[in-house]
């Protein structure tokens, strides 16, 4: 496991974000129940470790913004990513205004990939509601779906640490790759840890795309902490 390690440069203190997630015990109070045979039980999943490299990625189901609910293994044979989003996190609207996620969900639309946001912040945490999402789907210009996860469930059971963070599950329901978008972690693509701009993700889809084994599994996701309940 090839795993990047960034130094933050920006203070997060200063910008309204925890330094780091704090760990807590997950919960599946309202996780909806796996509907895929290959689906991990959602109970131990939770309850031993978050999703796993190169396993099957958990099935969940969550409502969208109009209220739609969206499971994950209704797109199945196509690569998913999931994204997990706070639309007041300062690294988000850095990365969908100047940095590596503006404009890129459409642009893998385009070529079959879905794009799935997903808002594990609890009710009255910062980011949280849909009218808040809402205004920023429009702002951002997103044309994905942002799926709501209060209980943050289905956060917990993939080890979502921050937002950015991005998952991606191939077409075989395979999760094939966790971390952040890219080496910039003012998510704004201007301060690349390595002197060279590495946009993750545009890496290991065009990998996933062209059937080949995804070179870099894994990098260490920045931005703020997933603002999950008590």
């Amino acid at each position: 496991m090839n795993v990047a390690r960034f130094s933050i440069v920006i203070s997060l203190t200063a910008l309204g974000c925890q330094s780091k997630a704090t760990p807590e015990r997950p919960s599946v109070s309202s996780l909806q129940p796996a509907t895929s045979a290959s689906a991990m039980p959602a109970s131990a999943a939770v309850a031993e470790s978050p999703a796993a490299l190169g396993a099957p990625a958990p099935d969940f189901k969550l409502p969208d913004l109009d209220g739609n609910s969206v499971s994950l293994s209704s797109f199945r044979g196509k690569t998913v990513v999931l994204e997990w989003f706070n639309p007041e996190c300062p690294f988000v609207k850095a990365s969908h205004t100047k940095g590596s996620l503006k404009g890129t969900a459409a642009r893998y639309a385009d070529k079959g990939v879905v794009w799935l946001a997903i808002n594990s912040n609890a009710p009255g945490k910062q980011g949280s509601g849909r009218e808040i999402n809402s205004a920023a789907r429009d702002k951002f210009g997103l044309k994905h779906p942002i799926l709501l996860d209060e209980s943050g469930a289905v956060g917990k059971l993939y080890g979502a640490k921050r937002t950015p963070h991005l998952y991606v599950i191939d077409p075989a329901g395979t999760l094939v790759y966790r971390g952040a978008p890219d080496n910039s972690p003012d998510g704004e693509g201007d301060s690349p840890t390595s002197g060279t701009l590495v946009r993750h993700i545009d890496v290991v889809l065009s990998e996933v795309e062209a059937k080949k084994p995804v070179s870099v599994k894994e990098t260490e996701a920045y931005g703020c902490s997933v603002k999950y309940g008590s």
